[in-house]
């Protein structure tokens, strides 16, 4: 149990926490209910300030580490915008808290991995069948299994080209633990998907529209 966990470690020392959990799912706005949105929430973004609640008094006393896993989609959403969702809250929580505890001297950080989901298998390839199974009868009155099935192979696209070199980013979980200077954020992505992240940070928003659309071959 927590109170367990909390006893154990209050008398060898609690150093690090990383929060890794996380769920990912393909779907337009419209295409997902509720309860799909409660579970993603409650896994990626609640999940991760449970824990870190739970374990603050001793990272605290032990001026340790706190390190959640992000992703440069929480700059931009390319078919998964309940993921980017998570991403982007959990975001601004570590902003806070980073800033609250620096007089303690922990240190919070960021992982933004780019796609690597062929190394993590977080999103395995979408069906066009079982999405369409899936929708509404509202949402099937609006589109059509061509459209669904034209977004299915977009996003399965985007999914094969992800990186298999799964141990860049646990070299930057590594360093955010262990490093005297530990960065803020480590964004361990591709040239073109920092090159994204930048013109979707800094350009306006009709210039990121566009580039996006691309993306996700509209």
């Amino acid at each position: 149990s927590e109170k367990c966990l909390l006893r154990h470690f209050s008398s060898v020392g609690f150093w690090g926490l990383v929060n890794n959990a996380g769920i990912s799912t393909f779907g337009e706005t419209g295409w997902l209910s509720m309860e799909k949105y409660e579970k993603f929430a409650d896994v990626n973004l609640l999940g991760s300030i449970r824990t870190t609640l739970a374990f603050l008094p001793l990272l605290r006393k032990y001026k340790g580490r706190i390190v959640f896993m992000s992703s440069i989609v929480a700059y931009f959403s390319l078919g998964n915008g309940i993921y980017s969702m998570t991403k982007a809250a959990i975001e601004k929580f570590c902003d806070a808290l980073r800033l609250e505890m620096k007089k303690f001297g922990v240190r919070v950080c960021i992982i933004q991995p780019g796609n690597y989901a062929r190394s993590t298998k977080i999103q395995p390839p979408v069906s066009a069948e079982e999405i369409w199974n899936e929708l509404s009868e509202e949402e099937k009155a609006v589109y059509n299994k061509e459209y669904v099935q034209e977004r299915a192979n977009c996003f399965n696209s985007i999914l094969s080209k992800g990186s298999t070199n799964g141990n860049e980013v646990v070299d930057a979980m590594v360093d955010a633990l262990m490093s005297p200077t530990p960065k803020a954020r480590y964004m361990v992505a591709k040239l073109t998907e920092k090159a994204l992240v930048f013109v979707c940070a800094l350009f306006p928003t009709v210039v990121m529209d566009s580039v996006l659309s691309y993306a996700l071959c509209n």
